[in-house]
């Protein structure tokens, strides 16, 4: 799949998901699903969404919500919005399709897609990974991505909180 007219890939609605999914099958595409909060987008992000679309034909990315992102990250996150976040993600050319999931977790939208892969940071077992045996149960399988060392929205956070921060007269 292309980006649209727009250059960008597009936005499913959650209730359309299974509609999309069912498409990719019977056009013979095979589905991996990945997901994050993807703020502040950084080369680990962007290598694992690369990553991720190696392992089938077709990528979905599933964005947490503004509200999933609070639950999980707490009050100050996001700092972009999700429709912010969504059209970075959309504009990125190994990205097929995006959609944004206000639930907790990601597994109704797994259920919904029912991806041939789950693709998640190799920071989690694959026992960790939400929907890992869900997925194996209808044949589809797990990729543990690489992990980028010493870069995260949070590390990249603190230095710009550090650099922000008032400094005394012998730091000047």
């Amino acid at each position: 799949m292309k980006p649209r007219g727009d250059g960008l890939a597009p936005l499913i609605a959650p209730e359309d998901l299974e509609e999309w999914a069912e498409a990719q099958r019977v056009d013979g595409r095979t589905i991996v699903l990945t997901n994050g909060v993807y703020d502040l987008l950084h080369d680990g992000h962007v290598r694992s969404i690369v990553e991720s679309a190696r392992e089938a034909d077709v990528l979905l990315v599933a964005l947490n919500s503004d509200a999933s992102t609070r639950e999980l990250k707490g009050p100050d996150r996001p700092i972009l919005t999700e429709d912010v976040r969504s059209t970075i993600v959309r504009g990125l050319r190994a990205v097929d399709a995006v959609t944004i999931f206000a639930a907790s977790s990601v597994l109704p939208t797994i259920l919904a897609v029912r991806p041939d892969v789950v693709a998640k940071g190799g920071q989690y077992s694959e026992s960790e990974i939400v929907g890992h045996a869900e997925v194996k149960s209808w044949g589809g399988r797990v990729h543990r991505l690489p992990m980028v060392e010493g870069i995260s929205t949070t590390d990249i956070l603190t230095r710009i909180h550090q650099r922000m921060a008032p400094r005394g007269k012998e730091n000047r």
